[in-house]
């Protein structure tokens, strides 16, 4: 048995032997050592340092090899190709990316636009046309008025600055109703808005509170309507010609109550045709409002939730409107009402004049705005955002416990009348209770209160009746309040825009004024900074609690010249930059949790959220 198992793999082995040397794949054993030789010549190769010949004990032949460099290797040479950045042009192109990632949002055009595609290329014809002596003035002559009135205009072929009403044609009713209202020759933001509207041109209006930036829209407005009721009258459930829209009731009444008064003068001393307008914010029963557009309606003056509650249950249209005007546009196309505006543009029917107005327009809504307008001209009288240099502006230590009874000494520092503005509507509420009870004759107004209670504190302060107002930011967008000698912020608002919105309510019309705010512990270090630019600015005294804190933006000077822009891109603080912006953050915050509900549904957890 043993010697045919032998047998057998000698058989084996033979056959073995026979097939390898036919076997024409077979392979000759390599050494380890030529392996690692081999290996290493691989490596060197792929490094792109490739050998130029390589020899084995056994006498290969040499291996002559172009190496390909790696895309590490080619990465590495086209940085040492690239020019060296500056850590200052770095921050410039980071912020430059931030601003341009949020002006990607959709454009401010109808959806019927976007859709066809529809760009309107000219501004509008009007026929207005000023006296041939200022026609004829040349660009040297006008660009001295502007220096002499501090305006600063951009744009193409903007009409000349006219210096006096009469020399912008409005009808002797109208010319005599400003005389008689005191007003006899025009402000910097009229002498170069006025022209601007009147010639059709869509605009961007940026000056500061108490400017008289209320005229620059109205007049335009109620000469266009004038024109088209003499040119074919309005029937029945037409119109709106024109549109003005505002953030807060309180701001359309007023503005509303201002065409009323120059319409009805054109009216019964003109006797110019009777030209109907309409009041359109909640609150207010929807049925007579429905009643002016049934006779047919030249002017509408509207709260975005209203106006766009009646043209989607069509009791109105805007077929006929060319003239709309956005009043605090900043406050309008920012988070709260930007989908309400859009709704509004989408019952647009053919091209309109724009015009957006504001005191604090940061660079970043200028360019989110110009994809609705047409050819714009921007007229800025200051800097936007910058304080009313009217008013003496005092910044004060006091405790949270000990703000109420500070409260009473800071009344005695002036006559009344006096407004006093607070965060949210519980302080409100204590401070207007705690000043009755201390024999105040106080109102209060917050978004809380009854339409009927938010016009009598209104209408009682102005006539002054009442000698306080206390308010939330709800009264602190272009309310015109005669003759207020005293803003007292009880508590420092969250962003720096809404204390400029604030203390201007004082120092209007040329009279100076005084603001008063409280500041302690519970401000953030961001809004304590730009307060104290903003101070600085103004060439008011910096208390001692602000001169100490650390500035971070003396670091960022040569960011700003470089940049162009000094301070926050985004909401016009001058203590920060964009990338420090505290009112991007909540935005994004309140954006990110939209998303949630949108995901989770309005009702079982997503209401938590």
């Amino acid at each position: 048995m043993g010697s045919v198992r032998r047998r057998y793999v000698a058989e084996q082995e033979d056959a073995g032997l026979a097939d390898g040397d036919d076997d024409e794949s077979y392979q000759e054993y390599v050494p380890v050592k030529k392996r690692k030789q081999l290996e290493a010549q691989k490596f060197l190769q792929r490094k792109g340092r490739g050998l130029s010949s390589s020899t084995t004990d056994e006498g290969d032949e040499a291996v002559h090899s172009e190496a390909k460099p790696s895309l590490l290797v080619k990465a590495s040479q086209l940085k040492k190709e690239l020019p060296e950045i500056s850590a200052t042009e770095q921050l410039v192109n980071q912020e430059k990316e931030m601003i341009e990632r949020l002006s990607e949002r959709k454009t401010l055009m109808s959806v019927r636009e976007l859709a066809k595609g529809i760009q309107y290329t000219e501004p509008m014809e009007t026929g207005w046309k000023p006296p041939s002596h200022v026609r004829h003035m040349s660009e040297k002559e006008c660009d001295e008025i502007r220096k002499q009135w501090h305006i600063l205009v951009e744009g193409e072929n903007i009409p000349p600055p006219c210096k006096n009403f009469k020399d912008m044609r409005f009808p002797d009713a109208i010319l005599q109703k400003l005389k008689d209202k005191g007003i006899t020759r025009p402000t910097p933001i009229q002498v170069q808005g006025l022209p601007v509207i009147l010639s059709g041109r869509d605009m961007i209006g940026i000056a500061f509170t108490g400017s008289g930036k209320t005229l620059v829209f109205v007049l335009p407005l109620i000469m266009l309507a004038l024109q088209e009721e003499l040119r074919m009258p309005l029937h029945g459930g037409e119109g709106p010609l024109g549109m003005i829209v505002c953030p807060s009731r309180e701001l359309a009444r007023q503005t509303f109550d201002v065409v009323e008064e120059f319409v009805a003068v054109l009216k019964n001393k003109g006797g110019y045709p009777d030209l109907r307008s309409m009041l359109c914010i909640g609150g207010i029963d929807m049925r007579s409002q429905l009643e002016v557009v049934k006779r047919g309606v030249h002017i509408v003056v509207a709260t975005p939730g209203r106006l766009k509650d009646m043209l989607a249950k069509k009791r109105m249209n805007l077929d006929n409107c060319k003239y709309l005007t956005l009043d605090e546009a900043d406050r309008l196309i920012d988070l709260g009402f930007e989908e309400d505006i859009r709704e509004v543009f989408d019952h647009f029917k053919a091209q309109r004049q724009t015009l957006l107005f504001s005191a604090t327009m940061p660079k970043k809504i200028q360019t989110f705005a110009k994809s609705a307008l047409v050819k714009p001209v921007i007229v800025n009288v200051g800097r936007a955002g910058a304080a009313n240099l009217d008013v003496i502006q005092e910044v004060e230590y006091v405790k949270q416990e000990a703000k109420m009874v500070y409260l009473l000494e800071c009344l005695q520092k002036t006559p009344p009348p006096v407004l006093i503005f607070c965060e949210n509507k519980a302080d409100v509420d204590a401070i207007h209770e705690y000043l009755l009870r201390k024999g105040v004759e106080a109102v209060a107004i917050h978004g809380g209160k009854d339409q009927e209670d938010r016009e009598y504190a209104i209408a009682s302060f102005k006539a002054g009746k009442k000698d306080v107002l206390v308010a939330t930011d709800v009264a602190s967008k272009g309310l015109d309040f005669p003759d207020i000698q005293h803003v007292i912020n009880y508590d420092m608002p969250a962003e720096i825009e809404n204390y400029v919105h604030r203390i201007g309510r004082t120092g209007r019309c040329g009279k100076t004024g005084i603001a008063t705010s409280f500041i302690n512990k519970n401000q953030s270090e961001t809004i304590l900074l730009d307060l104290k630019h903003l101070l600085k600015e103004a060439k008011q005294r910096i208390p001692p609690v602000l001169a100490t804190l650390d500035d971070p933006m003396e670091d960022h000077e040569e960011l700003a010249k470089a940049s162009g822009v000094k301070g926050c891109a985004y909401c016009g603080g001058l203590g920060h930059r964009i990338g420090e912006c505290p009112k991007l953050e909540h935005q994004k915050s309140q954006a990110i949790a939209g998303t949630r509900r949108d995901y989770l549904g309005s009702g079982g957890y997503g209401g938590e959220i």
